[in-house]
């Protein structure tokens, strides 16, 4: 227990997404075991929101406004980051948009780009600003946020399943060109967890909000439960039980299982489609 309470004491954590949902509840969660956070958002408003919430961790809290589409921004930021803090040791990239439409309601390619460049391309831009501090440093813990949906289809998902398949493959790959380089990797994976990524797009247009599911999973439990798979050494990470059985049931080749789980996705989204229909 002593152990558990001081892993990440004095650890530095960069987290991008963190001013609402899962981020946030990392941050807490990091604060809460003495680490020093460095969080952004591309929403200067909510940053602010986040810091405010904080505030009793002083100045180990370092919020920032950072979109991570942004190449150069991105790099910088990181730079500056392991600059004035010397040693990195976690990096969370955890912003992300989605996308709850079929494939057939897609007509623009716009579409494509807008989820990629944050899902995918935004991951990439992180990795790719903060590896060299991580490499010259000989250590650190890069920790992905995928998805469920990243490991299973869930129809009426398309273009955010696509985008969260590929950053688990990413992740996973990433993990083992980096072992021999004692940086670790991670991906999460969650189920449903109390957030509002698939009521609003990088625009915020959804102008209704459709209910959490019963079963989401708080972010503040969300996030002791990847600092949980983090002190374990877990490369993927799955939140929530309907997540780990999913997770289990495909490492099992356990088919059945998986197919009954697809169909009650499949028509709640449906039925979540018919909604967004009558109310838009």
């Amino acid at each position: 227990m002593e152990e558990k309470m001081h892993y990440f004491q004095g650890k530095v954590a960069v987290i991008t997404g963190a001013s609402t949902g899962i981020g946030l509840g990392l941050a807490r969660k990091l604060l809460e075991n003495g680490a020093e956070v460095f969080m952004s958002s591309r929403t200067p408003e909510h940053i602010a929101e986040a810091a405010v919430s904080l505030r009793p961790y002083g100045d180990k809290v370092h919020a920032q406004v950072l979109d991570v589409r942004d190449e150069k921004a991105v790099t910088d930021y990181m730079d500056y980051v392991a600059s004035r803090s010397r040693l990195v040791d976690y990096l969370f990239c955890n912003a992300g948009v989605g996308y709850g439409q079929p494939y057939a309601n897609v007509t623009k390619r716009e579409d494509w780009n807008t989820i990629f460049d944050v899902n995918v391309f935004g991951v990439v831009n992180c990795v790719h600003a903060m590896l060299p501090h991580l490499l010259e440093k000989k250590s650190g813990h890069i920790v992905i946020t995928s998805s469920v949906a990243g490991i299973s289809p869930l129809p009426y998902q398309t273009i955010y399943v696509a985008s969260k398949y590929a950053v688990y493959g990413f992740a996973r790959c990433l993990r083992y060109e980096l072992e021999e380089k004692n940086i670790k990797v991670s991906v999460i994976c969650p189920g449903a967890v109390a957030t509002n990524i698939f009521y609003r797009c990088l625009d915020y247009s959804l102008d209704f909000d459709l209910p959490v599911p019963p079963n989401a999973m708080g972010i503040d439990q969300a996030g002791e439960e990847i600092l949980d798979g983090i002190r374990n050494g877990q490369e993927v990470i799955p939140l929530n039980d309907d997540a780990r059985d999913l997770y289990k049931n495909i490492c099992e080749g356990n088919a059945e299982a998986v197919e009954a789980f697809l169909q009650i996705v499949k028509e709640m989204n449906l039925k979540t489609h018919k909604q967004m229909n009558i109310n838009g």
